[in-house]
């Protein structure tokens, strides 16, 4: 059996035993920003980070952002709600400096 029949055969045992049910995100649209605004030359190396528990300082910057972006979404006071806000932008700014850095060398 090649790999490929063997993962769809691991795949479809997981599907019939409702592994793949009640996942986080389900029937909303995958959120690829993230991975686009990662230079291409660095994305290989990133998603081994990633699979191994590992991720970078601009990885775990787009998860905080993500999670504050959530905490946002939740929040009525709007005291709250403006320091979230800034503190996005604060951490959206230290991202795309990240970025520019990378694209430089």
């Amino acid at each position: 059996m090649n790999l490929e029949k063997a993962a769809e055969a691991i795949i479809k045992e997981a599907q019939e035993r409702g592994e793949f049910e009640n996942l986080k995100g389900k029937g909303q649209p995958i959120d690829l920003t993230a991975y686009f605004e990662t230079p291409q030359e660095l994305r290989n190396a990133y998603a081994m980070l990633k699979n191994a528990g590992m991720v970078s300082a601009e990885v775990e910057l787009l998860q905080e952002i993500a999670a504050l972006r959530e905490r946002l979404t939740a929040t009525r006071e709007e005291k709250d709600r403006s320091r979230i806000q800034k503190m996005i932008r604060e951490k959206q700014l230290q991202f795309d400096v990240m970025m520019e850095r990378m694209k430089k060398k």
